[in-house]
């Protein structure tokens, strides 16, 4: 059901008394459809942020664009990107960047959302594609790195394959809006890719992840029926069978004679 849009200062009152739902969305097709489910935030691809229609289709989602920092470039390029997105209409801003990047941003009041626990661009540093803050160390540095955003600006952070007692007594002590990827529900929102709420992956489905449907194989499906569709076309061609009379335009017998008598004279 949709409803209005709602802001930053709405978000931050709502700490510790709602559970948001977010998701990733990579086409126009799933935006649509996460306005008419009901779905409150975003991530988006920054080229889907600067469509004109954006808002037409998404008027009630909180959105936030994001994009690896090294595809930006330096701090200066991260704030005209920034301002280009809010321009767009977007809410808030993904930065996996440094503090101070971040900092740049807030400077700017540019609501940044940053990235503790798992990060995959920096996942070499963790041990690779696995969970974070499994020890009292990591549990540490993953607080520290929420406080580095906190006193940096930052509107919030997503808090990526944590574990849930280590991710809730987190959000107990910081004022950042945590957005919870696999950390469980101690966090400020609950956060899934489309990819895998409906099924389009092949491969290696996150822990985290839930699948409500089963696309990848109607993808299947389909492709197996444009495949026998084709050859029934080629098939028809090579047979006679296309085109039909009803796939032709008809012409009048008198207007075709004098067509050929004409072509007939200009033979000559």
């Amino acid at each position: 059901m949709m409803g209005q849009r709602p802001t930053v200062a709405d978000i931050r009152a709502m700490k510790g008394r709602h559970q948001y739902t977010m998701l990733r969305v990579e086409t126009l097709d799933e935006l649509a459809a996460a306005e008419k489910a009901g779905v409150e935030m975003v991530s988006v691809p920054p080229t889907m942020m600067v469509l004109p229609h954006f808002r037409e289709i998404a008027p009630s989602l909180f959105a936030v664009p994001g994009e690896n920092f090294y595809e930006i470039g330096t701090a200066d390029d991260f704030v005209r990107w920034a301002f280009r997105m809010l321009k767009a209409g977007a809410d808030a801003v993904y930065c996996s960047a440094g503090f101070a990047t971040v900092r740049r941003l807030a400077d700017d009041n540019v609501p940044v959302i940053g990235h503790v626990g798992l990060i995959p661009s920096r996942a070499t540093w963790t041990g690779g594609f696995k969970a974070v803050g499994k020890t009292a160390d990591s549990a540490m540095q993953i607080f520290e790195a929420v406080k580095a955003y906190e006193k940096a600006g930052a509107f919030g952070a997503e808090i990526e394959v944590v574990p849930a007692e280590v991710a809730s007594a987190i959000s107990e002590r910081t004022s950042l809006f945590l957005v919870s990827m696999g950390a469980g529900t101690g966090c400020d929102c609950q956060y899934l890719f489309a990819d895998d709420v409906l099924g389009q992956n092949r491969g290696h489905v996150p822990r985290h992840a839930k699948r409500y449907r089963d696309f990848a194989t109607e993808f299947d499906r389909l492709q197996n029926e444009r495949v026998a569709a084709f050859a029934e076309f080629v098939s028809d061609v090579r047979s006679g069978a296309y085109p039909e009379q009803r796939h032709l335009v008809g012409l009048d017998r008198t207007e075709m004679e004098r067509f050929l008598q004409r072509v007939g004279a200009s033979d000559g």
